[in-house]
């Protein structure tokens, strides 16, 4: 019988001059081979839902800080003025008890300024109505005085109310109170809307990865069967998937954070050149002037974070589910 020869270490190399790659340089080295594919139109399409959900999550988080900014300079400025009106009585000398209410109010601790509201103004406020060249002395429109109180010690509203009532006839007291109410409920409202939209948001976020890591194991089913069923722990399957839909995560609430900045800032740009047009107006006395600040740039970039690291999570988890089922179905088999 032929003695069989031994094997040539030159004739075990791989054809074409390429040296066999070893254990250890896989193992060492597995960090640089993914088991996701790194471009795909599904991973292209969760980028851009991503950015999306990110651009309406940053405007609505900006629209409530820009509300609640602007209701509690509403809720200052309101708290700080009162109202007196004097109607007009028959036999009654309206100057002079105009005269009397503003020396009443002028006494009491608290009151920082008193004034009379002007003849002209009132013409002013009544022109939408009444139209021009009406006399106030022919018709029974009541005198305002406009007084301003400190914000620290306010007066006292009750004992003011009471004298003016005792002492000057169709005198009565206004504190704006149910303003601030009407106010109070409008921003608490908003940011309840605010936070249920943004909730919302998220959660169509974490389905949209949810189907999307799944849709990405469906096509790469056999390798991570083969993979797991070899002695791969189900940590480093699931960190393939984490890495790479973190980043998918990090490029589309990057790119929807910076156009939501983008858009506010042309907002503001907007409303600041149109002051006078009465749509931006009213658009300034909503919002304000869409000045977010420092604090929205840093809450943009913490939403940023934030919805890259619950993509990452989502994917994460959703790929333990399916490797614990896989294993369920072996242990049941």
């Amino acid at each position: 019988m032929p003695e069989r020869k031994k094997s040539d270490p030159q004739q075990d190399k791989v054809p074409d001059g390429k040296q066999p790659v070893s254990d250890e340089e896989l193992l060492r080295d597995r960090s640089f081979h993914s088991i996701v594919p790194q471009d795909s139109i599904a991973g292209s399409a969760l980028v851009l839902v991503i950015a999306i959900m990110a651009f309406l999550a940053s405007l609505t988080l900006s629209a409530v800080v820009l509300v609640n900014d602007t209701a509690r300079g509403w809720q200052s400025d309101i708290a700080r003025e009162v109202t007196v009106q004097v109607r007009p009585i028959d036999g009654v000398d309206i100057t002079q008890s105009v005269i009397s209410a503003r020396q009443i109010v002028g006494k009491f601790s608290g009151v920082e300024a008193v004034s009379v509201v002007a003849d002209e103004n009132l013409q002013l406020m009544l022109q939408p109505w009444l139209g021009s060249g009406f006399d106030l002395d022919q018709l029974p429109v009541p005198r305002l005085i406009s007084v301003r109180v400190s914000r620290t010690n306010p007066p006292d509203y009750v004992a003011m109310a009471a004298e003016l009532t005792q002492k000057v006839p169709g005198a009565s007291l206004d504190n704006h109170r149910a303003w601030l109410d009407r106010l109070n409920t409008m921003a608490r409202t908003t940011i309840v809307v605010g936070i249920l939209v943004f909730a919302l948001m998220m959660a169509a976020t974490v389905l949209t990865v949810v189907f999307a890591t799944r849709g990405a194991m469906a096509g790469n089913r056999h390798i991570i069967e083969v993979l797991h069923f070899v002695g791969a722990e189900r940590a480093y399957i699931a960190g393939q998937f984490q890495k790479h839909f973190l980043l998918l995560g990090l490029k589309g609430a990057l790119a929807g954070g910076v156009l939501a900045i983008i858009a506010l800032a042309f907002f503001g740009a907007w409303v600041r050149g149109n002051e006078a047009d009465p749509s931006a107006e009213q658009v300034t006395a909503f919002f304000g002037t869409f000045s977010v600040g420092l604090a929205g740039y840093v809450g943009t970039g913490m939403l940023i974070f934030f919805i890259a690291m619950l993509t990452a999570i989502t994917s994460r988890l959703t790929v333990f589910r399916h490797v614990g089922t896989l294993d369920q179905s072996a242990v049941e088999t």
